[in-house]
């Protein structure tokens, strides 16, 4: 397998119509042309996508799944010139979507626990009220 070329970010940025269209995801570059009719969420989502620059937060964010992943591969043509795959946000994984990665445990505050226990109360009260002291007051 030959080396990858490698392409400048500017250079990438020359190709963003239908008759044309590359993507830069985590620091490598498909040529997506001919995948754009077929792209389940339309042509419009890649070409924004390569439009915008960098497509790898869009990707992510949509949890491609690995069938997704493995056909990537098919249109792989180079590398971005001078990417660095640091600990930067761009440099994930792209094993699934960035909002799974980063929930964060639940809150829960005073009112989450009060206002059932005050709904429950009122429910209770006015149960009590029409089951015993209406009745008594109709006698």
């Amino acid at each position: 397998m030959e080396p990858l070329k490698s392409y400048s970010p500017s250079e990438i940025s020359l190709h963003t119509t239908k008759k044309d269209c590359w993507l830069s995801i985590h620091g490598k570059v498909y040529d997506v042309t001919n995948f754009l009719e077929d792209h389940p969420g339309g042509d419009d989502v890649l070409l924004h996508a390569s439009a915008s620059g960098d497509a790898s937060q869009a990707f992510d964010d949509v949890g491609h799944s690995s069938t997704a992943m493995s056909m990537m591969e098919s249109y792989l043509i180079g590398s971005v010139e001078g990417y660095a795959s640091g600990g930067s946000a761009a440099s994930r994984p792209i094993a699934g979507p960035r909002r799974l990665q980063e929930q964060q445990p639940p809150s829960y505050s005073f009112f989450d626990y009060f206002l059932p226990l005050l709904v429950l109360g009122i429910a209770t009260a006015a149960w009590y009220y029409l089951t015993f002291y209406s009745k008594a007051q109709a006698k």
